[in-house]
Parts: C-alpha cells; sequence; structure tokens
C-alpha cells in the first residue's frame, strides 16, 4: 500500500493580520508549510496532496513538486479534505492529515505515526499531546483498551472531562477508502457551520471501527500557529533545535538564545558562534572559524578559519584564513580570497579581491577585480558610478595605494603600480610606476596671521 498525505494549507489566517498567506509565513527562515511538507517527504511520503485556497499561486511557487488541489470556499477542515476526492480516487492505504500550520513536527513523528497506525490495524490515528493548560482544545477520551472512544470539544466537556490533559492536536492518519466514505457523512450542523474533520472520528467509532491514540512525546511539536506570538513561539522552539544540533555536531554556540540560525545552513566543526549573530538562507560556514558577534549572514559562503566580527555579508564568499571587520559590510557579488584582511568601516560590492590583498579601513571598493599582494589604503574609494552607468576598476597584482586615493572607473592599474596619497586617478598606471594626481601645494606664508 502507498503511503499519501495531505496538507491543508487554504486558510487566510486572519489573526496573522498579514497580506502574506498564513502558510508563507517563517520559521527559521522557511515557509511553515514547506517545513510540513518537507518533513513528510523525509519520514518517506511522496504523494502529497496539498490543498489550497486563500493567496494558493504564492503558496504553489514556495512548494514545487506536489499534487495541488484547490479548495475555492473556505467551509471547514473536513470540506478541505473532500476536495482531494476526485484526485485520491485510486489510491488505497494510510492518508496523513496535517495542518500547513503546525511546523514543528519532526520527520521521525511522522514515521513513528504511520507505524503506530499499521500496527493497530486502525482504521484511524489521532496525534494526541499531554498539556498542563488544555483550555481551549478537544480532550481525547479513550476506552479501557486505550482506544480512542472520543473527541470532546471544550464547549461540549462535562467539568470531570475538562480536567483531560490528553488533546487532540488536528493531525490524523486514515485509512484512505474509510476516510473518504465517512467524509460523505459529515455535516455543518455546528455553530460555525462548517464540516469538521473530527466528526470523521465520531462516525468511526460509532460504527465499531478501531481508532488509535499516538501521544507526542514533546508535546510542544503541535504547536498551530495562528497569529504573530505563536510565530515567534515556534521560531524560538525550532531555533533551539537548530542549534543544539550543530552544537552536537561539533559546532560551539557561546549562547543559544541570542543566536539566530536558518534550517537550511551549514557549520563546519569547531567554528566558535558568539551572540547576536545571524545565519540565514542557506549561508555555508567551514571548520574552525570565529563568527560574531554581532554578525549577519545572509546566503553567504565562508571557508575554513575564517574570522568575521560585527559585520554583514550578503551572497558573499570569503577564503580562507581571511579575517573580516568589524564593521565591514560585504554586499552580492563579492568573492575574497584566502589570507586577506577586510577592515573596519569597509564596503565591498560586486567585486573580487585575490589572495593575500589587504583592504583595513574606511574604504569603498565597487565593481572592481583586485589582485594578489594588494594593499588598499585607508580612505580609498572605487568612483565607479558616472551617473548612468558602473564601471570596473582592475588592480593587479602586488600594487600599493595610498590613503585617500579616489580611483575614477574605468581605470586600470597595472602589476607592481604605486599610488601616491591624496590622488585622484582618472588614467591607467602602468606596470611599477607611480602615479601622482594632486595638485601642488602652495605655502601662503603670513595669510593667517592677524594684522597690529
Amino acid at each position: 500500500m502507498v503511503t499519501s498525505a495531505i496538507v491543508l494549507a487554504a486558510g487566510q489566517g486572519q489573526r496573522m493580520k498579514s497580506e502574506l498567506p498564513k502558510p508563507l509565513h517563517q520559521v527559521c527562515g522557511i515557509p511553515m508549510v514547506k517545513l510540513v511538507v518537507d518533513n513528510i517527504r523525509a519520514a518517506g511520503i511522496e504523494q502529497i496532496y496539498l490543498v489550497i485556497g486563500h493567496g494558493g499561486e504564492q503558496v504553489r511557487e514556495a512548494v514545487p513538486g506536489v499534487n495541488y488541489v484547490v479548495q475555492a470556499e473556505q467551509l471547514g477542515t473536513g470540506h478541505a479534505v473532500d476536495q482531494c476526492r476526485e484526485m485520491m480516487a485510486d489510491v488505497n492505504g494510510p492518508v496523513l492529515v496535517a495542518c500547513a500550520d503546525t511546523p514543528l513536527f519532526r520527520a521521525e513523528t511522522f514515521k513513528d505515526l504511520l507505524a503506530a497506525h499499521k500496527d493497530q490495524k486502525a482504521a484511524a490515528t489521532v496525534v494526541t499531546a499531554k498539556v498542563e493548560d488544555p483550555t481551549g482544545y478537544g480532550r481525547v477520551i479513550r476506552n479501557a483498551a486505550g482506544y480512542v472512544e472520543q473527541i470532546v470539544e471544550e464547549k461540549d466537556a462535562s467539568p470531570a472531562q475538562k480536567q483531560i490533559k490528553e488533546i487532540n492536536t488536528g493531525t490524523f492518519c486514515f485509512d484512505s477508502k474509510l476516510l473518504f466514505q465517512y467524509l460523505t457523512e459529515i455535516t455543518p450542523d455546528n455553530a460555525q457551520g462548517e464540516y469538521y474533520l473530527p466528526d470523521v472520528i465520531a462516525a468511526l467509532v460509532r460504527d465499531g471501527q478501531t481508532v488509535g491514540a499516538y501521544c507526542l512525546l514533546n508535546a510542544e511539536e503541535a504547536m498551530g500557529v495562528n497569529d504573530r506570538i505563536r510565530l515567534f513561539q515556534a521560531d524560538q522552539v525550532l531555533r533551539r533545535r537548530i542549534c543544539h544540533e550543530h552544537m552536537l555536531s561539533g559546532v560551539t554556540i557561546i549562547n543559544p538564545d541570542q543566536t539566530y540560525i536558518d534550517l537550511d545552513c551549514e557549520i563546519g566543526r569547531d567554528t566558535i558562534i558568539y551572540p547576536n549573530t545571524y545565519i540565514q538562507k542557506g549561508s555555508r560556514i567551514g571548520e574552525n572559524c570565529l563568527v560574531g558577534p554581532n554578525v549577519r549572514l545572509d546566503g553567504a559562503v565562508l571557508a575554513d578559519h575564517v574570522t568575521i566580527e560585527q559585520a554583514v555579508v550578503l551572497e558573499g564568499k570569503i577564503g580562507s584564513h581571511t579575517t573580516v571587520g568589524p564593521f565591514a559590510y560585504i554586499r552580492p557579488g563579492t568573492v575574497i580570497g584566502s589570507h586577506c584582511r577586510i577592515g573596519d568601516f569597509v564596503e565591498i560590492k560586486n567585486s573580487q579581491v585575490a589572495d593575500q590583498s589587504k583592504v583595513p579601513h574606511l574604504t569603498y571598493v565597487g565593481d572592481a577585480i583586485v589582485g594578489s599582494h594588494v594593499n588598499i589604503g585607508c580612505g580609498t574609494i572605487t568612483c565607479n558610478y558616472d551617473g548612468k552607468h558602473k564601471h570596473q576598476t582592475i588592480i593587479e597584482d602586488n600594487c600599493f595605494i595610498g590613503s585617500n586615493v579616489n580611483l575614477v572607473a574605468p581605470v586600470k592599474l597595472n602589476k607592481g603600480a604605486y599610488v601616491a596619497a591624496g590622488s585622484t586617478v582618472t588614467k591607467d598606471v602602468p606596470e611599477y610606476s607611480l602615479a601622482i594626481a594632486r595638485a601642488r601645494q602652495v605655502n601662503k606664508e603670513g595669510w593667517n596671521k592677524l594684522e597690529g
């Protein structure tokens, strides 16, 4: 039998108070719905049906490679699942039903749920959790054999039932044929006028079908995100998991509570991450690096033995044994070689800096190719923009540029060239030449002396 999954992602999420569809709000840099789908795939389930509605086209773009089912009207969870009826007509086997706003479920949990469902030979299995405060949740009533006898909503629960701390999480596993058979029996006879998926559970129990329960070892996995507070809480939980995984893999994180690592990032062994560091959007960090404090890496690639502090790297690459910062800004399109020094208050954009070169401080390098063993002095800038177009500066190997120099692109400094401090260079400099481009100094003696 083929195992399949239905993911409910059609809701508008009004409590998010956002134009962005709720399933696309991110946790640790990944849209919630993609987190759910990715973990279902990691559990070995490839046949996935994604029910979309509000913002459906945006959701499609975020989650490629699944079967899309449109719920034109949002008439409840039972109605959402029923929209898959035609597409799943030939499906025969277990079907997992999960919600796009429960991003903390792990792949291992889905695997264990499916195993429990098969072991119990159940018509359905309810994922449950035991919580200290079950207020607002449906209570799970079990019979003497431990199977689910009833799910009682808060408003319908007796005082004794309200004391039960095992709740329905809203995630289920069904026999696919029975699921669609019993969906025809549920009605919108409730306060919201909606078709509720848990009503299928009640019908199965009524007819003597076996309904099992799989209780989560960690209740926080079932956290649903309905507003920005819950989004923050889910983000905290997943970030803690991510930090712990990196630490168990040999990374030192000085303070995980002040370290923010997206799910799709890589960090090598013996790297040390200092507080207030943001590692985002697939950044990759090598071994034996020192990162932070106060660093943001966004799509960045750091080789081994890189030291970076109080700096921002956006889609840039940093070579091995290079130091960056403090207060450096590496913009997209930049590749820094190995054994380089990128110092304080340096901005580099869309440029290449070869091995063993130094840009120590107070410098802007834009749209440039910088060779190896180059020293760029304090206050130097590449004047790359003429008001309409960007132009390139080329600095070949072994050049030395003095302080407070303007390199007006397009311009080329050939191998071994020197530029005197304070120069504005507008013409190419030949190999091993000294360029001096500044006005002759004139001293007016006594000019500022007060008369008698």
